[in-house]
């Protein structure tokens, strides 16, 4: 019997008795039946960062590539400098070219491995003087790296073009010349203001049925372009709304990190593919599901995934752009990692009540993948943070 004490909401502490049923694969696995993308975070030195706030960020680039290399032999693709990985958070542009350039170059080492990359504008400082050909420009940038190294890119939501657009026409310029540009299909990106408030009225309209409105006409003039769009709104009727409007050949990565598992089971006028953060601190659970759904056992699927939206949504609650630190927790906790410390020191924008649920909803789907190691740490944890002794 594994026990932590951990504090509860009313003030009180109890002994936590751990389930302590990891969920992995134990064999070989089938091949995905949904295109699956994890998006990954970023690994820290903490020892070389004497100012997080201030920086300069170090990155632990052994750790970082490893764990890429942890969500590859689960069978995922992986998502390269998203918002999981700090950007805009910690990460700047410098450090997500290098770790662009750096993960490309290893993803050709490994067999079957696809990435993909987060191309934006947060080389731009904001203000005034932001212009629709600077946004422009800054894409491009980013855009050439990314191509330079023979990869695929996600045009990532782009708060510089939020600040500056004044509507639905200017987004669909500014998209379609970046179209025009990209030499392979790219994914588009719609992040929610609950995930960055800079990004409130993306597309030109508040309304998210407006907003759709844009999104299905640069799709629908620009098929060939574009391989998917992930949605992050967090209310699935928006997704399966855009997703049935989609034409054939253009995916919907769903990036609703609150109805995943029923999003990806799908229903009988389709189905989401995905691209989430959720699924670098869960994947050997979503790889033991995802292999159920490839078997066409879409019971065994739910049985297994259906239990981690619990936790997903506590790691994204509001206010959600901190998710990432629930993220950082269990690769901490699950060893892949000798530390729980984040870029820009994040892992405090969380308090000992959240890391604890945490703890609990992780290890009650199955989420926590050695639970000795796991109650160690959390024990350190409680300690350090919050007082608690085990």
């Amino acid at each position: 019997m594994i026990q932590v004490r951990l504090p509860q909401p009313d003030g009180t502490l109890k002994h936590y008795r751990m389930r302590a049923a990891p969920v992995a694969p134990r064999g070989p696995m089938r091949a995905f039946t949904r295109t699956v993308y994890a998006a990954a975070h970023v690994v820290v030195d903490p020892c070389a960062s004497p100012d997080p706030w201030d920086g300069p960020l170090v990155v632990d680039w052994d750790r970082t590539i490893a764990f890429r290399d942890h969500l590859y032999g689960l069978g995922f693709r992986v998502a390269e400098a998203m918002d999981t990985a700090q950007r805009g958070m910690g990460v700047d542009w410098p450090v997500a070219r290098e770790l662009i350039r750096r993960s490309l170059r290893h993803a050709r080492t490994v067999a079957g491995a696809q990435l993909a990359c987060g191309v934006g504008t947060d080389q731009l400082a904001p203000g005034p003087q932001l212009t629709l050909d600077a946004v422009v420009a800054a894409y491009r940038e980013q855009l050439e790296v990314v191509e330079a190294e023979g990869g695929s890119a996600i045009l990532m939501a782009s708060r510089a073009l939020a600040s500056c657009a004044r509507g639905a026409d200017d987004y669909l310029a500014v998209y379609g010349r970046l179209l025009h540009d990209a030499s392979k299909p790219v994914v588009l990106h719609w992040l929610g203001a609950m995930f960055d408030p800079h990004l409130a009225g993306y597309w030109g309209s508040a309304d998210p049925a407006v907003a759709i409105d844009t999104v299905v006409a640069l799709i629908a003039s620009n098929p060939a372009k574009i391989d998917g769009i992930k949605i992050s709104l967090l209310d699935p009727m928006w997704e399966v709304a855009l997703r049935r409007r989609l034409p054939a050949g253009v995916k919907m990565y769903t990036g609703d990190d609150f109805h995943y598992a029923e999003l990806m089971a799908g229903d009988s006028n389709g189905f989401s593919h995905g691209l989430l953060g959720i699924f670098d601190a869960i994947a050997p659970v979503a790889a033991v599901a995802l292999d159920a759904l490839a078997a066409g056992d879409s019971h065994r699927y739910l049985d297994v995934l259906g239990p981690t939206v619990a936790l997903s949504r506590e790691i994204f609650r509001a206010p959600t752009r901190h998710y990432k630190a629930g993220v950082v927790l269990l690769a901490w906790l699950n060893g892949h990692q000798s530390h729980f410390s984040m870029a820009a020191g994040l892992q405090s924008a969380r308090g000992a009540l959240h890391y604890a649920r945490v703890f609990e909803l992780a290890d009650a789907c199955g989420a926590l993948a050695d639970p000795p190691l796991a109650a160690q740490r959390m024990g350190q944890l409680m300690a350090v943070l919050a007082g608690i002794e085990s």
